[in-house]
């Protein structure tokens, strides 16, 4: 598989995404649902803590990912839904530090999005991805 950046602008790969991601040459794609903070019996965690459960939404993306044999270098796509942004931004560093951390240093195109609420009461922030092989 080849990754290639399509960045018509550059304030978006300063900020740790890209506009566009070309793949070529793969021959797999997982589509993944929503990640959220939830244990592996299905239960809430760390209620009120949107940083907590940023990373644990990552570790559950990651463990969606590795179950197909990929890892967050094969994210080309990341929606992020919270139920506050601004409280999101100031945490965006826990998403953006596991993403750079990657094979390849990891900028997949992104949309972040404020919602009203998430499925399961007291989960702050989602993480919806699609990965390529």
């Amino acid at each position: 598989m080849e990754r290639t950046a399509v960045n018509p602008v550059t304030w978006s790969a300063e900020m740790g995404f890209n506009q566009g991601e070309l793949v070529t040459g793969h021959t797999r794609t997982l589509y993944c649902s929503g990640q959220t903070a939830m244990s592996g019996d299905g239960k809430p965690q760390h209620d009120g803590d949107l940083a907590a459960q940023l990373a644990l939404s990552l570790d559950n993306l990651e463990a969606v990912l590795g179950e197909a044999g990929m890892s967050l270098a094969n994210l080309v796509r990341l929606t992020v839904y919270a139920t506050d942004v601004d409280l999101l931004l100031r945490h965006y560093g826990v998403l953006a530090s596991r993403l750079g951390a990657a094979p390849g240093m990891v900028a997949p195109a992104t949309t972040m999005l404020g919602v009203a609420r998430l499925a399961i009461p007291g989960q702050l922030v989602e993480l919806e991805g699609t990965a390529v092989a």
